[in-house]
């Protein structure tokens, strides 16, 4: 009885230091907001004075009289030279703070902070991210071999509701991405919020015979993208650590669909794959479209036909002229 007491006694001395470490740690806290609130208004401040400081220097090149201004020419290139310079370590110092979240992650999460402000974490929850990727393109391939060896409505809609909830699931960790210093171009963003409805009008598809006809090919196309994207994340995932070793990428960059400049060093192996997942997608939309004036269907057969078309050329046509800007890089 003696020792029960005892360690109550302990326990309570424990309690005792940790009410001080929490009250510490409260205190360091309300600090850490003051300071963020601080840096927050210097950073703004010192964009503010630069903007002023530029657009004096663009006056003073505009002005007639060069000669006046010609002993000046060193030090204004001088000048320039650590405008950039300084915005450059904004940018890092930017990258330290908390930003706010954008127009969608506030309509699905509201005001909830979702800054990383640790580089480690953010390494942590982008690795997240690409492990969620992998994961999800191997149960794709299975749900998809299942569904094209055995016809079961209830395992179709399950499947499908999956492609919903894995291309919702990515718009919001690639925006959560975008607000941690990823640089994510807007139109991917774009193509898996695109994504996101296609597959939501395939899962109130009726089960009619449009479907009967169109499903087998529907799943061989998602077995096949799906293996697609396995491989372009295997080999990607290695390209990129090199590049980034060598300082050619960004830490938060991220393994992508489709073809882009940086991948011309070693992969372009996987060139034709990709273009055949493009041809497959026009055969969608032209399979959808024949459906459409051949059979009696619901509204649900031509909408998806638009949208095969419309990723088609989006697809090929952004990750075209993004890999053309960039490829003299290489």
């Amino acid at each position: 009885m003696n020792q029960t007491f005892e360690e109550w006694d302990e326990l309570n001395n424990d309690f005792k230091q940790l009410e001080i470490d929490n009250k510490t740690y409260i205190q360091h806290l309300d600090q850490l907001t003051n300071l963020q609130k601080k840096c927050q208004s210097h950073l703004t401040h010192q964009r503010y004075r630069l903007d002023i400081i530029q657009r004096t220097l663009k006056e003073l090149e505009k002005t007639k009289d060069k000669e006046k201004h010609k002993e000046d020419e060193e030090k204004i290139k001088e000048l320039e030279s650590n405008i950039l310079k300084r915005k450059a370590q904004l940018h890092e110092v930017e990258q330290t703070l908390p930003k706010p979240n954008g127009i969608y992650l506030k309509i699905i999460l509201g005001n909830v902070n979702v800054s990383i402000l640790n580089k480690e974490e953010k390494f942590k929850y982008k690795d997240e991210y690409e492990k969620f990727k992998l994961i999800l393109s191997i149960i794709g391939i299975v749900m998809a071999v299942l569904n094209y060896s055995v016809r079961f409505r209830p395992l179709e809609l399950s499947y499908i509701f999956l492609l919903v909830w894995y291309y919702c699931t990515l718009t919001i960790r690639e925006s959560i991405l975008k607000v941690n210093g990823s640089r994510i171009k807007g139109w991917w963003r774009l193509h898996h919020f695109l994504s996101t409805v296609a597959a939501g009008i395939l899962l109130i598809w009726p089960d009619n015979e449009a479907w009967a006809m169109f499903r087998n090919q529907f799943m061989i196309f998602n077995m096949y993208i799906s293996l697609v994207q396995y491989l372009q994340f295997r080999y990607q995932r290695g390209a990129l650590y090199r590049l980034k070793a060598l300082g050619e990428r960004h830490n938060m960059d991220i393994t992508i669909e489709g073809f882009h400049s940086w991948m011309w060093r070693g992969l372009s192996f996987l060139l034709p794959f990709l273009f055949f997942g493009y041809i497959f997608q026009l055969y969608n939309a032209y399979s959808l479209y024949k459906l459409s004036v051949t059979t009696e269907t619901t509204w649900h057969v031509s909408r998806p036909n638009s949208y095969f078309n419309l990723f088609q050329v989006y697809s090929v046509v952004m990750k075209f002229v993004s890999s053309i800007l960039s490829f003299n890089r290489y």
